[in-house]
């Protein structure tokens, strides 16, 4: 009884390990989907997506008064100095009057206080900034958009080429199998000295040349199946692709071009020239005054006297003084006028370069269009002649060896139609491919490739 228990458990084992062992078939909609979950570059547009989100947030904070609160107890002299001091961070101040002595006795002293600013108006400065960080999203979320259209081409593309590897194989195999047959027919020809050994030599010439050409065949779907891995996250063992509906020619597509700018990678950089447009605003209304409504109280307490006298105990260290304020003042920004201005024309510079960037865009794709539209129709031509190239080549091996086997023929004309046949049937399939990589191409140009992914999918 226990072994046959473990027996049953070794053959679920190896069932179990043979079923995770099988390549999963991916449709190319399937690949495409899996790189868009999976591939990293993806992951890191989207976080930049959530940082110009942040940013949106920070400009949005300006309109928001500034409130800093400050409370400090402090054991110091009270010696002051009558004279002017230049402004700095290192020398602290001393409030009082000038007693014309130096005494290194010490009291306590204690502060509090709030100090609350607000622009009351601003000429449309905070307002640019959010706009500005708008502007940046806006920019990155096309950026996100232009990365998934990239990925997504791309993906569709190695799958394109897995299934080009593995028709190149399959006519490869078929080869194979056809110098196989050959070398068993030669070598019986030879053996009864009705043709002679050196027809068997070429031969088997032609079939280690022909596994060689299958071994080649291998190591480029193995080469495509890792490229496509590298999109999906899938392991390149484990990757196999349904090429079912991509045996049959597409329908004919439309012979007119979307609009260009809907591509995402024109509307990435439309993008930019607004964000570029947005920061210069922003430096436009940086050389405007800035208005600041300032309200501000506090409360002081100190042990040192106006007499000279320092006041022993705890005295000082509660504040017991207190003054409030509002104000308003006037900023103007005289020198940095110069330089905003000269930011300005960098800017300026920069915006027209992002418009020209776009026509530039716009122009390379509509040629990329206009290629691909080219290579279309050239793929569907050669796909509706390589099937005469496939029947004439086919004639032709059995045309050459029957004039072999009857002795009017030589080991070279059947060689070498058994090569034009296995060159034909890659052909033929390339061709197919061929016919959807111009279309994936046609539509990628436009900017969408659902169309292509639904026909070679559904």
């Amino acid at each position: 009884m226990n072994r046959r228990l473990l027996s049953f458990c070794l053959i679920s084992q190896w069932c179990a390990q043979s079923v995770a062992a099988q390549p999963r078939a991916l449709t190319v909609a399937q690949a495409v989907d899996l790189a868009l979950r999976n591939y990293p570059s993806i992951r890191v547009s989207q976080e930049q997506l959530n940082a110009a989100a942040a940013a949106i947030r920070l400009a949005r904070t300006a309109y928001l008064p500034r409130i800093d609160g400050v409370a400090q107890v402090n054991r110091a002299t009270r010696n002051n100095v009558f004279g002017m001091l230049l402004p700095q961070g290192v020398i602290a101040p001393i409030s009082g009057p000038v007693l014309g002595t130096n005494n290194f006795g010490t009291a306590w002293g204690s502060a509090a206080g709030i100090l609350v600013a607000w622009e009351p108006f601003d000429f449309g400065l905070r307002r640019a900034a959010v706009e500005a960080a708008e502007a940046a999203h806006s920019r990155s979320e096309a950026a996100l958009a232009r990365t998934r259209y990239e990925v997504a081409v791309a993906a569709a593309g190695a799958a394109l080429t897995v299934a080009a590897a593995e028709e190149t194989a399959q006519a490869a195999q078929a080869g194979i199998d056809r110098a196989d047959v050959l070398v068993r027919v030669v070598g019986a020809l030879a053996k009864a000295e009705l043709r002679p050994g050196a027809d068997e030599s070429r031969a088997r010439a032609e079939l280690a040349a022909a596994r060689t050409q299958g071994i080649q065949a291998q190591q480029a779907i193995a080469v495509a199946r890792a490229t496509l891995a590298q999109f999906t996250g899938l392991d390149p063992a484990q990757i196999a692709l349904d090429t079912s509906k991509l045996r049959a020619l597409p329908a004919e597509s439309p012979s007119s071009a979307a609009s260009i700018s809907s591509n995402p990678i024109a509307q990435e950089q439309i993008a930019a020239v607004d964000a570029a447009r947005a920061e210069l605003k922003v430096l436009n209304r940086s050389s405007y005054p800035r208005f600041t409504l300032e309200a501000s109280g506090y409360s002081r307490g100190s042990g040192a006297q106006t007499d000279g006298r320092i006041l022993g105990g705890a005295n000082g260290l509660a504040p017991n003084v207190q003054n409030y304020g509002l104000g308003f003042s006037v900023t103007l920004p005289f020198v940095d006028i110069v330089s905003i201005r000269a930011r300005e024309a960098a800017q300026t510079a920069n915006a027209r370069a992002e418009e020209a960037r776009y026509r530039q865009i716009t122009a390379d794709l509509t040629a990329r269009w206009n290629a691909a539209r080219a290579m279309l129709d050239a793929a569907r031509r050669i796909a509706e002649n390589t099937p005469v190239e496939i029947a004439a080549a086919r004639s032709a091996v059995q045309q050459a060896t029957a004039r072999y086997q009857s002795g009017l023929g030589n080991i070279v004309e059947v060689a070498d139609a058994q090569r034009l046949l296995t060159q034909a049937e890659i052909d033929d399939g390339i061709a197919r491919l061929n016919v959807w990589r111009a279309l994936l191409e046609l539509d990628a140009a436009q900017g969408d490739i659902g169309p292509f992914l639904q026909a070679a999918s559904q």
